[in-house]
């Protein structure tokens, strides 16, 4: 037993590492920018996605902390781990309706459930859908298109993340993902209902209890950031770097309804999609000066399901043939229902 715990505090040093040097990586360019003019706009490129979306990362970890104190490994493998059950699926994706947060404070809940025992069927779904089809994007996305256009956005979503968590089932089914080893079978007759309510009447709320429970989110929080935070970095400064760089106007010019338009949105999306709420305004753009809804679809969605920090921690904590999986499974439903909006709407 105490060789595996300073193996695990080994291995978390090692990610505590990762982040803090791309964290010093990302500082050195910005105090490197007050001195090299070139790099000026990347350092204003920089803070908006930081200003943009640290409140969503640090709301996931918030989240994610809690899901580690207080929901125990069998609720999660009770509701979403049974990788047969396609309403695994279908709960997964109406937990990721009610999950407020950005696409990359829904990696770290993402890859907490995984921890807590979720399915990599019920991952993959929980990510493709809640980024946007949640209730306030849900909203914003009507303010920004209208009730209709908006809905085939949300309903397109909610399908594909459907129609993706039951095919990565069928893979899993064949050995051709990997299966979370954080899952287990529950004792015969245990339900999660019945459980709840003997815990909740044990509870003591006290000054002391709320300081435990205070630390124990915490200290969920320190370990998911220490699987996800460097990521989540990476992916900022290569954003960051795009946004810089390339100038805006060239998205809009070469997005057009066309073959060629959802090919440079897909590749835009890739490199652009950080946070929903600050993508969202931008497809509007593009639809407002090319009038394809398609090309917006496709950027929204394809950045969820190409983005390389999402590949990335996909890669590194659930597993690499899942990550390759996704785009494979993913991208040509997001291309089909984005053809589909360029021919209706």
């Amino acid at each position: 037993m105490e060789n595996c715990e300073h193996c695990h505090s080994q291995q978390s040093r090692k990610k505590v590492n990762k982040t803090f040097v791309v964290f010093l990586a990302l500082v050195f360019a910005v105090l490197i920018s007050y001195a090299v003019p070139f790099l000026e706009t990347f350092r204003m490129s920089l803070f908006m996605y930081v200003g943009s979306i640290w409140w969503a990362i640090l709301l996931g970890l918030v989240l994610g902390g809690a899901i580690d104190h207080y929901v125990p490994r069998e609720y999660v493998s009770g509701i979403l781990a049974r990788s047969e059950k396609k309403r695994n699926i279908f709960s997964a994706v109406i937990l990721g309706f009610f999950m407020s947060v950005c696409s990359h404070g829904i990696l770290a809940l993402a890859i907490q459930l995984h921890k807590k025992g979720a399915s990599t069927p019920a991952v993959v779904a929980f990510l493709l859908a809640s980024p946007w089809a949640n209730l306030p994007l849900t909203i914003m996305l009507i303010g920004f298109f209208g009730p209709v256009k908006a809905l085939y956005i949300i309903t397109g979503a909610v399908v594909i993340a459907v129609i993706t968590g039951f095919i990565f089932q069928f893979l899993e089914s064949k050995g051709l993902i990997e299966k979370n080893k954080n899952s287990f079978e529950l004792d015969e007759g245990f339900s999660v209902k019945d459980d709840f309510k003997r815990r909740w009447k044990a509870y003591r709320w006290s000054i002391d209890q709320t300081k435990k429970d205070i630390k124990g989110i915490y200290r969920g929080a320190v370990s998911l950031a220490n699987m996800v935070l460097w990521w989540i970095l990476v992916g900022i400064g290569l954003a960051s770097l795009a946004g810089a760089y390339i100038p805006q106007g060239f998205f809009v010019q070469y997005m057009g309804p066309t073959a060629v338009g959802l090919l440079v949105t897909l590749v835009a999306a890739t490199v652009m999609e950080v946070c929903s709420e600050g993508t969202a305004p931008l497809a509007f753009e593009i639809f407002r000066q090319t009038g394809a809804l398609g090309n917006s679809f496709v950027f929204l969605m394809a950045g969820v399901a190409t983005d390389y920090t999402e590949i990335g921690l996909l890669w590194h904590n659930v597993g690499r043939r899942t990550a390759i999986w996704l785009p494979v499974v993913a991208v040509p439903q997001v291309i089909l229902f984005g053809i589909i909006a360029n021919m209706i709407f």
